[in-house]
């Protein structure tokens, strides 16, 4: 996947399909926007594109952004997009004042005369442009004017539920994170830098790695115990992972710690990924330690159940 920083910068190919978004998540829903344009692609021997944008325009704009929280981090938004087997991603840098260019204009003199797409192809709600008022109607009748196809793909459902980043987001914020990564397609991650802590689960053989995220808008799912895999040096590795603030020990701040079954290495600074499996309680606060690591080899065999 060719990646551009700045639509200028893309080198025109004939016969693009074109699609536009923000792409939280790169879930199901938006795997059957690319399926399509790949499908499309091939028939007039063409290929993709895809326009994003970054910082998020919600961001940028102010609307509600100490709340705003993302599925997936930015370089992980790209990864995804480049395992969905997109040719050409184009990343705009999204200002005030690129805000406020009309839907219309957006399309003509950046799309059309930069890309000069064969066809776009949108999700069942997208809208665009300053104040997203462009549409699919505004679209059709765009390319109907200056020569491109326009087809909308239609709303994306498993088990009746549709697939959206706002559903993918309520359900990571309660938890559910099977029923979440059944809406992605894949399991939900978080990755960090593995930092010092206080070396109690050692004590107690259930020895951890505290992790620290970079990004502040990365979405951290509820509190809880997990049944996770881990991820570090190209391996996979089973363990149960702990979010919340450790009630037995008292310390009241934040953590995301994951204790790697069958694992003794020193791993200090460097990065990992921790795939989030399944849910299996709520944290809550043992009378004494011992109760605590009789729970947490409850949690062990659990967990190994559930990765199995």
């Amino acid at each position: 996947m060719k990646i551009y920083n700045c639509i200028k910068d893309f080198e025109p190919v004939k016969n693009t399909v074109v699609t536009i978004g923000t792409f939280d998540g790169v879930h199901l829903g938006h795997r059957a926007i690319f399926n399509k344009m790949m499908h499309e692609a091939v028939k007039i021997d063409g290929e993709t594109v895809v326009i994003t944008f970054y910082p998020h325009p919600r961001i940028v704009l102010g609307l509600d952004s100490s709340k705003l929280k993302f599925i997936n981090t930015q370089e992980k938004k790209i990864n995804r997009l480049e395992e969905a087997g997109i040719d050409h991603l184009i990343i705009v840098s999204f200002t005030k004042q690129f805000a406020g260019i009309s839907s219309y204009d957006f399309i003509k003199d950046f799309v059309v005369e930069k890309i000069n797409p064969s066809k776009l192809i949108i999700g069942f709600d997208h809208h665009f442009g300053k104040n997203r008022r462009g549409s699919f109607d505004q679209l059709s009748e765009l390319g109907r004017e200056v020569g491109f196809s326009v087809e909308q793909v239609e709303e994306q459902k498993i088990n009746d539920m549709p697939i959206s980043s706002t559903k993918i987001r309520t359900l990571l914020e309660a938890g559910k994170v099977s029923a979440a990564n059944m809406l992605l397609g894949y399991e939900y991650s978080i990755t960090g830098k593995v930092v010092p802590g206080n070396a109690i689960g050692r004590g107690i053989g259930f020895p951890t790695a505290n992790i620290e995220i970079a990004d502040e808008f990365k979405l951290i799912t509820a509190n809880g115990v997990y049944a996770c895999r881990v991820y570090w040096m190209g391996k996979s590795y089973k363990g149960m992972s702990n979010i919340g603030y450790r009630p037995t020990i008292n310390k009241g701040e934040l953590t995301i710690e994951v204790n790697i079954f069958n694992f003794d290495e020193r791993i200090y600074d460097q990065q990992i990924t921790i795939s989030f499996v399944e849910r299996m309680r709520d944290e809550k606060k043992f009378k004494d330690k011992e109760a605590l690591i009789e729970q947490l080899k409850v949690d062990k065999v659990n967990a190994l159940k559930l990765l199995e």
